[in-house]
């Protein structure tokens, strides 16, 4: 069965494949603004609506990721009693 370490790594990585497949996109409406003709642009229009469609849910899946952070972060304090910023530094570095 996959565990929690297992599931966190799978959706990294699809962030980070996310994040490349976005630049990618990018660089191509870049590459490819001189073209004019109705095609082209037709696909250049599709393109980007799929590239803002992607924008935001990369950015709703980092949202989500970092409220997990958070949450994990915060039930490690209360798990550990730290009670200052620093008892939490020093927890992070053992």
């Amino acid at each position: 069965m996959d565990g929690p370490e297992h599931k966190l790594r799978t959706q990294e990585r699809l962030i980070g494949d996310l994040r490349q497949v976005i630049e990618n996109a990018e660089e191509l409406l870049k590459n490819t603004d001189q073209h004019t003709s109705a095609l082209y642009q037709s696909a250049r229009a599709k393109l980007t609506q799929a590239l803002q469609a992607a924008t935001e849910e990369l950015a709703r899946f980092e949202d989500a990721q970092l409220a997990r952070m958070i949450a994990a972060t915060h039930a490690a304090n209360l798990q550990f009693h730290d009670r200052t910023g620093e008892a939490k530094l020093m927890r992070a570095f053992r």
